[in-house]
């Protein structure tokens, strides 16, 4: 019987992780990672399923290296590449249906981009990343607005579905025989990092809210700036526009049961949701009412 292990952390490694136990699935082993940008990380939920399971367990700081037995190993939400002998037994898990978003935080720029469907692609692993033949991929239509934990747990299902798939086919003996890659149509999907989180009221309320509801939990939320205080903006609706005489991008134009509505670029904006970036303490019900918001600048 051939042994497959995994590299995984997140919602999405302790989802597929915990699936496979109720299934019974054979587990050689788990290597895991804490994960500091986000709030909830399921970095000891992963530890402790494994260790009421019975199942090899490592921390990525471990020395593991010499110490993994089996055949195969695949990714799940890992973002460090993985060298040596292991490589040659590595599968990769991917956000996207590659070759499209090849690269970092695919999820979240695809809910940035608007795109319709959210899918995954299982790949060998290459010297490039995310170059490799495609294994089995795997997508499901979606519709806006939508918040980044819904879309979670809809990759989370299908990386189960795409690995109980791999798993039956392993056992039965079955080749996974990988495609080669269009690398005409190849796009690449830049990291991410605080900056990012940063809201360009400058644009339109449609795309900020996207942006909001793309970057909120389970990671630390879009952001603005009120004098020098930064602030998360976690939830927000677009309410309709009104005619400015001269619009002043980042005022407040009305404050509703201490919502501000903001302006922006092109209409407005409610926020429903605000909590201070170091204490974490809700911001509203708002006490002022001349309040301007600043965020990237153009």
């Amino acid at each position: 019987m051939k042994k497959i292990g995994f590299f995984l952390m997140n919602k999405k490694g302790y989802y597929v992780l915990s699936k496979l136990i109720e299934r019974k699935k054979r587990i050689a082993v788990i290597v895991s990672s804490r994960d500091a940008n986000l709030k909830l990380d399921y970095y000891d939920d992963i530890r402790n399923l494994c260790l009421s399971n019975n199942i090899n367990f490592f921390d990525r700081n471990d020395d593991y290296a010499d110490k993994i037995d089996a055949d195969y190993l695949i990714t799940i939400g890992w973002r460090w590449l993985i060298k040596g002998e292991l490589m040659k037994k590595l599968i990769v898990s991917h956000d996207s249906l590659l070759p499209k978003y090849r690269g970092f935080s695919p999820l979240v720029n695809m809910l940035i981009n608007k795109e319709t469907e959210l899918g995954v692609s299982f790949l060998y692993a290459s010297d490039k990343y995310d170059c490799g033949d495609i294994i089995l991929q795997k997508k499901q239509a979606i519709s806006y607005p939508i918040k980044v934990n819904k879309a979670i747990e809809i990759i989370a299902n299908l990386f189960y579905e795409s690995i109980d798939e791999i798993f039956d086919k392993i056992e039965s003996g079955s080749d996974l025989i990988g495609t080669p890659q269009n690398e005409s149509e190849a796009t690449y999907s830049l990291w991410r990092d605080e900056d990012d989180y940063l809201i360009d009221l400058h644009q339109k309320a449609e795309d900020i809210k996207r942006l909001v509801d793309s970057v909120g939990e389970p990671f630390l939320g879009a952001s603005l700036y009120i004098n020098n205080q930064k602030v998360r903006i976690l939830d927000i609706d677009v309410v309709e526009d009104v005619k400015f005489e001269n619009r002043d991008v980042g005022k407040v134009v009305f404050m509703n049961e201490g919502k501000p509505t903001v302006v922006c670029g092109e209409g407005l904006i409610i926020i429903n949701e605000m909590i201070d970036d170091i204490s974490k303490e809700s911001l509203l019900p708002s006490k002022f009412f001349r309040i301007r918001f600043k965020g990237k600048k153009l």
